[in-house]
């Protein structure tokens, strides 16, 4: 697979097993959810059961970066791998509560919970 791109908000991918832990950093918007999107899509090609996004770092996500997890996991459903978002910001929380797609993605307190 290849490395995140510099104007992607993916930092880091590292693999635990069969899973790939996805470190990201910085606001996903506009300007930055299709690299995003792109990256994401890329790592299922590695086939993957698992995939963890960790979004500590990134402080705000836009409609744009809303949209690009809801494609990956549409992809991720046809492929069979689970995909959990974990540690999110509270303002990045709040977005997915309030468009109620808290109740649609797996959504984890850390990063350990979901590789458990």
């Amino acid at each position: 697979m290849s490395q995140p791109s510099p104007s992607s908000p993916v930092q880091d991918i590292r693999w635990v097993d069969k899973t790939a832990v996805v470190k990201v950093a910085g606001d996903i918007d506009l300007s930055h959810s299709v690299d995003f999107q792109q990256q994401l899509l890329l790592l299922l090609d590695s086939k993957p059961e698992r995939i963890v996004i960790n979004l500590h770092d990134v402080p705000y996500m836009d409609s744009s970066g809303v949209a690009s997890l809801v494609k990956v996991l549409s992809r991720t459903r046809k492929t069979n791998t689970a995909l959990y978002l974990a540690e999110m910001a509270p303002r990045v929380r709040s977005l997915f509560e309030i468009t109620r797609l808290d109740s649609v993605f797996d959504i984890v307190a850390t990063e350990q919970e979901a590789l458990a």
